[in-house]
């Protein structure tokens, strides 16, 4: 049966905002947040698997961009991604990466997953502060420092008063695959090392990895949600943990004073990665 018939999700012609989870004195204060990129084709299963993997774990989920391949379509949305992770639209929080503007606007994706049209919000997890950043810079009327994104971004971490942050995009500000580094993404690196944020997710590159806290921060790249893999060309010297050969997702649970992780991978692999840490 294909992935049309078996669709039940229909993507909206329009967009609105979803609504932000309540932050309260009575909000639960550990969180787990689900995170993964690069997920829905029609031309692999690994979606397939990971939304089975997913649809046993509790938590919100960060998707990190390029969510319907290969152009972000209606029909992708509709077809690829609805009948897979389609069913957690209603917990997802997602990035926009450059495959979900293949079609000059990233309308469908905005539509699917109910998100504000520029692409940037946050909002709070348990105890944490979270943002969210479009690095279509580009399509975003640019990264860099002044622009309207990175004022926001300025205002937001000064607005707020957690203890810790996170922060996510698609295009992975360090990365050893084949992408690389995207250094267009620095400006908000700057602003979040002098805010003492915590940890940045990125995808765009298909793979795991691990990076030592630089400049204060702790990255992952999590392009493992379901798109072919790829292999990691130059390693990046801050790289701890590589995996180029799994799907999964990393679960992070998001404790008042700092967070584990944990990546998840899919049924008959084995790789895994573990660790703890203290915000700062």
């Amino acid at each position: 049966m294909s992935r049309r018939l078996l669709c039940t999700v229909v993507v909206a012609a329009t967009s609105c905002c979803f609504p932000l989870p309540a932050h309260s004195a009575s909000a639960p204060r550990t969180a787990a947040l689900l995170a993964a990129g690069d997920i829905a084709s029609c031309g692999s299963n690994g979606d397939e698997q990971t939304a089975a993997l997913v649809s046993g774990l509790k938590g919100t989920i960060a998707a990190l961009g390029d969510l319907a391949y290969d152009n972000g379509t209606e029909q992708e949305f509709r077809d690829c991604y609805a009948p897979t992770w389609g069913r957690f639209v209603a917990r997802t929080r997602a990035a926009l990466g450059n495959h979900d503007y293949n079609t000059g606007t990233a309308n469908a994706a905005i539509a699917a997953l109910r998100l504000p049209r520029q692409g940037w919000y946050s909002y709070p997890l348990g105890a944490w502060h979270v943002i969210v950043l479009n690095s279509n810079c580009e399509r975003a009327g640019g990264c860099g420092r002044g622009s309207p994104q990175w004022l926001w971004l300025k205002a937001d971490l000064a607005a707020t008063r957690a203890r810790c942050t996170l922060a996510y995009w698609h295009h992975a500000r360090f990365s050893s695959g084949s992408h690389g580094s995207d250094t267009a993404t620095a400006p908000f690196w700057d602003l979040l090392a002098r805010a003492r944020a915590d940890l940045v997710l990125q995808g765009h590159d298909h793979d795991y990895e691990r990076f030592a806290p630089l400049r204060g921060i702790r990255s992952f790249v999590v392009g493992t949600g379901g798109k072919e893999l790829r292999p990691f060309e130059t390693v990046h010297p801050a790289s701890e943990v590589r995996n180029a050969d799994t799907w999964g997702v990393l679960r992070l649970t998001l404790r008042p004073t700092g967070y584990d992780w944990r990546f998840l991978s899919v049924p008959g692999s084995t790789f895994t990665d573990a660790g703890r840490a203290s915000c700062r």
